[in-house]
């Protein structure tokens, strides 16, 4: 099953040559998600051929610039290219409100419907499950209120053995009692362990992305073993006041919360536009969480 993570734009408050403001697509099981719509992220995804048609769900993580500007226009275009699917915005109250006022200054409507879900920002919640998936906020410390999106993928079944299936003559009625877990019992009254007839499954997977925040170790309890976190590193070290006064971080703060929660893998991105060459922000990550990498405009990273 699919679970990747595609780095539209990385860039902090302003785009540069080579970078874009926030954005990130996630796909799990070919089910698309967008996190934040920076500036330039519907040029990203046509430049990475990613179809638009394909992303139902848009989660706004707070309403500066660099985060949402993008938004209007993708919206603009997903009306132009005739969408009549839904389309799922999460946001906080206001968005909802910015997104009434531009559809009376510059349109009547879209093509569309687009179906809000507003969510608080002062606690953690989930707003999103499926089947297989689960999304929630966690908030963060920026100068406006501003959250993170945890997702976790929910515990999967066991996996039955095939050759037990004809060996005990197993019926199908029973099968899925025991990949939920529970024992068989013959004909005969024998009593035949779950785990000698079923492999363990797959382990969920989970993706925390942090964005706009200062240093703050309560979110360490929240995203413990995720195995790919993103937290922004606006800043290197040297930067660490301007970090503070900001509400941003630096990238070895990033690298601090990466170590203390056991991430398995740590990206970094929202990268000031002063950092031309991005290896101070990378090498000093590294020195405390080596599993950490740049968040490239185009990279796909497997959760």
């Amino acid at each position: 099953m699919s679970f990747s993570i595609t780095i539209l734009g990385s860039s902090s408050a302003l785009p540069t040559s080579t970078r874009f403001p926030t954005a990130q697509l996630v796909n799990h099981d070919e089910q698309f998600f967008l996190i934040d719509c920076g500036e330039g992220t519907q040029i990203q995804l046509r430049r990475l051929k990613k179809k638009f048609g394909k992303i139902n769900h848009i989660f706004i993580s707070h309403l500066h610039g660099d985060h949402v500007f993008g938004l209007f226009g993708l919206l603009s275009s997903f009306s132009l290219l005739g969408r009549k699917n839904d389309l799922h915005l999460y946001g906080n109250s206001l968005l909802k409100d910015i997104i009434a006022d531009y559809l009376k200054y510059f349109g009547a409507g879209f093509s569309f419907s687009i179906i809000h879900h507003s969510f608080g920002v002062k606690s953690i919640q989930e707003i999103y499950e499926d089947k297989k998936l689960t999304i929630s906020v966690l908030p963060l410390k920026h100068r406006i209120p501003c959250v993170g999106f945890i997702f976790k993928e929910k515990a999967k079944e066991r996996n039955m053995k095939k050759e037990m299936i004809t060996k005990y003559q197993i019926p199908i009625s029973k099968i899925v009692s025991i990949k939920q877990g529970e024992d068989l019992v013959t004909e005969n009254k024998e009593l035949i362990p779950n785990d000698f007839i079923t492999t363990p499954p797959v382990a969920p997977r989970s993706f925390a992305f942090i964005t706009d925040t200062r240093y703050t170790e309560s979110i360490i309890k929240h995203i413990q073993d995720v195995n790919l976190l993103y937290h922004e590193a606006t800043f290197a070290s040297g930067n660490s006041t301007l970090a503070k006064e900001t509400y941003h971080s630096t990238s070895v703060q990033a690298a601090a919360i990466a170590k203390a929660a056991h991430a398995k893998k740590l990206i970094i991105g929202h990268f000031s536009t002063r950092y031309k060459d991005l290896s101070i922000l990378l090498d000093e990550a590294r020195t405390i969480f080596p599993e950490t990498f740049l968040a490239e405009e185009g990279l796909e990273f497997e959760v």
